[in-house]
């Protein structure tokens, strides 16, 4: 399937920024299942200093802000090709190790809510028993937009009961975790049905097993991802996948505007 992007990050500040930079996680990588036909990122307001791989392979670029700007918008877009491998990403690539991604964070660490939801979990398999804990926070944290807090916890959306994609893949990291395995964060896109224009990427979590390697699993939707499904960053939480993060001096208090079209060609 091709896929065509547009995505816009936009900050207005309430006064001129002194100085600022920002790191931005919005390309998609070329892997066996997913080819890069184009991508370009545009800068207003600023410029692009250099571009990075960082430990967990995210394309990274560092955005400077121009002195005095009260605006930055960041474009990027491109046409992305994707195969549908049923949620299976395969082969663990570096240079980060295997097992830094069983280090627990405080977004993901397993507490009694944790420890509830795996209790009696019933499973023939490793993987059979990631497709049943997908369903099982399904049904514990219904989708709901406008209700949680970008910095919960597994924990603290669990104790919710609701919540967003984002708080979907930490509950099933902090899960797959507590079982032992390997599991981190994807942030990407995703071809809506009947809907192309978006307010946020989505977000969905991958565990590695023995035997398929990496394999994701968008509890959101409870299912793996498929050909609507691009990959952009991962990382042990959404603070290593972030479309963007950053730091300044002066601007006052900003206000963040997203617009994301994903549609196929």
């Amino acid at each position: 399937m091709r896929l065509s992007i547009h995505h816009v990050t936009s900050y207005r500040f309430g006064g001129p920024v002194r100085f600022g930079l920002q790191q931005v996680r919005k390309t998609p990588k070329t892997t066996p299942h997913q080819t890069v036909l184009s991508w370009h990122t545009e800068i207003t307001g600023g410029r692009k200093e250099l571009v990075f791989e960082d430990h967990h392979n995210n394309t990274t670029e560092l955005v400077s802000l121009d002195r005095d700007t009260q605006r930055l918008d960041v474009t990027s877009g491109g046409e992305i090709e994707v195969s549908d491998t049923h949620g299976i990403v395969g082969a663990h690539r570096g240079p980060a190790p295997l097992w830094l991604y069983q280090r627990i964070t405080p977004r993901t660490e397993a507490r009694d809510g944790v420890r509830a939801l795996l209790k009696g979990l019933p499973a023939e398999s490793d993987l059979d028993r990631l497709h049943r804990l997908c369903a099982s926070i399904a049904k514990a944290v219904p989708y709901e937009t406008g209700v949680s807090e970008p910095t919960w916890s597994a924990e603290e959306t669990l104790k919710a009961g609701r919540g967003v994609c984002q708080d979907h893949a930490h509950v099933f990291i902090a899960c797959a975790r507590h079982l032992g395995l390997p599991a981190r964060y994807v942030s990407g896109y995703l071809l809506m049905d009947g809907q192309t224009d978006q307010t946020a990427m989505h977000a969905w979590a991958e565990a590695w097993l023995e035997d398929l390697g990496w394999v994701g699993f968008d509890v959101s939707n409870v299912i793996s991802p498929d050909a609507r499904y691009v990959r952009v960053a991962t990382g042990l939480d959404y603070s290593d996948a972030s479309p963007v993060t950053g730091t300044r001096i002066g601007g006052l208090d900003e206000t963040l505007g997203v617009q994301i079209t994903v549609a196929e060609q």
